[in-house]
């Protein structure tokens, strides 16, 4: 009677548990798009804030390197990085002390879009 018992059992998967199985590999394979989607996205974000971060830090260097003590105002500038073209905006303010000044290096994509803001104190010389 075994053997008729192994004879009367299906052999295979049923049409539920193949269709239960491709849903799981659908949502697995979704899912792995979409990581791998944010990693992309996140690469070419970290690519942007460090070439501006490049820009930023070109135009407050080459204040250093001037010597001069900086005048109050506002000064706006491009930079190509990486064959990128970035806008800024150099902002020179006073502090309580006379003798130091506040430069702020804002950098935006072509769209205006803000990426950076680096900051640093200038002495007078």
């Amino acid at each position: 009677m075994r053997r008729a018992e192994r004879a009367r059992r299906p052999r295979g998967l049923t049409l539920i548990e193949v269709l239960v199985a491709l849903a799981i590999v659908a949502v697995t394979l979704a899912t792995g798009i979409k990581a791998a989607g944010a990693l992309t996205g996140n690469a070419q974000r970290l690519t942007e804030v460090t070439a501006a971060q490049w820009c930023a830090d070109n135009q407050l260097t080459g204040l250093k390197l001037a010597k001069a003590f900086p005048g109050v105002g506002d000064n706006d500038f491009t930079c190509v990085q990486l064959g990128v073209e970035y806008r800024g905006r150099l902002v020179i303010r006073p502090t309580p002390n006379p003798n130091f000044r506040r430069a702020d290096a804002l950098v935006s994509d072509v769209n205006g879009v803000p990426l950076l803001t680096l900051s640093t104190i200038l002495s007078r010389y």
